[in-house]
């Protein structure tokens, strides 16, 4: 049951009380910079059978984004005659949650999710902060521009649970406690990158939706990392005109361990700490290897 509401510079969590389900719906979930975009490629191939040039980020938007507005966005959402695959980033006490949609749950440890958000972060240009800050509905701080370390901009999230943005811990812990619903399926950034094929196979069974395997070679290929780089515009809003580079600074690496070089050993411990203190130990172990622990499934 939805709780409360989230706002922010990015959030308006109302937009969903005014949604309207149908029984196909496709639910993308994340934190943020956990897979999203790549799911997002993902169930826009499996609907269309591995068609070339799919304007993904047009037609899987952010409904709890609060630009536009949702007197624009619900309207087209609506007029949209395609099975909808959508993307939230609210935990699910933020959520409005139908029985009708399928969730799909993508986490990844949060050392890589941060280390992603800076440079989404850093890249962002004038207009990403015009829009976010300067448009009507804003609710709260704005949002500044980050520091120089990347190890400090780490320190500020992990020690303000989330700063600049929003907490990790209540948004895996709110979708751990629901796992275990037929229409919850939870998928690991680590397992995309360790099995594709095995991985889109399971996505495609649990939206129920056949694959043709004249066409799989293909759509494993649109799912590919450096085919999303190459074909970036069609997969991040607005093409990635909110950010200096483009559409492929928005698509940067996919690389896990990148906090190696840099974070201590007192850092790393700390962050460990942090996340069993937060998630308890089984849903901290699957954030941060996407294995499910033998004991202790709590």
């Amino acid at each position: 049951m939805k709780t409360r509401e989230l706002h922010n510079h990015h959030i308006d969590s109302t937009i969903w009380n005014d949604f309207t389900f149908r029984d196909d719906d496709i639910i993308i979930s994340t934190y943020a910079k956990s897979g999203t975009t790549w799911m997002q490629q993902i169930i826009a191939q499996l609907l269309f059978n591995g068609a070339e040039g799919l304007e993904v980020a047009e037609m899987s938007p952010w409904v709890d984004l609060r630009v536009p507005p949702k007197a624009i966005k619900l309207p087209a959402i609506e007029a949209q005659s395609h099975r909808r695959f959508l993307k939230t980033h609210l935990p699910v006490d933020a959520l409005v949650f139908s029985e009708k949609a399928k969730y799909i749950y993508i986490g990844r440890d949060g050392r890589d999710v941060c280390w992603s958000l800076y440079n989404h972060h850093l890249n962002a240009n004038k207009s990403w902060y015009q829009a976010l800050n300067d448009t009507p509905g804003r609710v709260g701080p704005a949002i500044e521009p980050p520091p120089s370390s990347v190890v400090q901009y780490f320190n500020d999230w992990l020690e303000k649970d989330g700063f600049p943005f929003w907490s990790l811990w209540e948004n895996a812990r709110s979708w751990w406690a629901i796992r275990d619903l037929p229409n919850v399926h939870f998928v690991h950034f680590s397992a995309l990158k360790a099995d594709l094929p095995g991985e889109v196979r399971r996505i495609a069974e649990f939206i129920e939706t056949p694959i043709d395997e004249s066409r799989y070679g293909e759509l494993l290929h649109h799912c590919s990392f450096d085919y999303m780089k190459a074909n970036a515009t069609k997969s991040v809003p607005l093409g990635g005109a909110f950010w200096d580079g483009g559409a492929e600074t928005f698509i940067h690496k996919g690389t896990n361990g990148r906090w190696r070089e840099l974070l201590s050993a007192e850092d790393v411990a700390r962050y460990e700490q942090r996340a069993e203190a937060e998630l308890g130990r089984a849903c901290a172990h699957w954030l941060a290897t996407g294995e499910i622990a033998e004991t202790d499934y709590s």
